[in-house]
C-alpha cells in the first residue's frame, strides 16, 4: 500500500467518523459520557474546534447550527481529490 492509499483511506475512516458524530448529535438523550460517544468527540473536536474558532472570528455566528462539520468534510473532499489526481 502506497503513502497516498494509507491517507486516503485514514481520511475515508474521519469521515465515516465526521458522520457518526453529526448523526450523535440529533438525538439529545444519548449518554454522551458513553466510551464511543467520547470516542467520536475526542477524535473529531481537534479537527472542528480550529474551524468553529476561525467561523467566529470571522463574525459566522450560526446559531444553534454548527457548519463546522460540513466545512471540514469539504476539506477533505479537496484533499482526496488531490491525491487521487496524483
Amino acid at each position: 500500500m502506497t503513502p497516498i492509499g494509507l491517507l486516503n483511506i485514514i481520511l475515508t475512516a474521519f469521515t465515516f467518523i465526521l458522520f457518526a458524530r453529526v448523526l450523535i448529535s440529533w438525538f439529545p438523550d444519548i449518554d454522551r459520557y458513553h466510551p464511543v460517544v467520547r470516542f467520536l468527540y475526542d477524535v473529531t473536536d481537534p479537527v472542528l474546534e480550529p474551524v468553529r474558532d476561525f467561523m467566529r472570528r470571522q463574525g459566522f455566528n450560526t446559531g444553534p447550527i454548527d457548519f463546522s462539520p460540513m466545512i471540514v468534510l469539504l476539506i477533505i473532499i479537496v484533499i482526496q481529490r488531490f491525491l487521487n489526481a496524483a
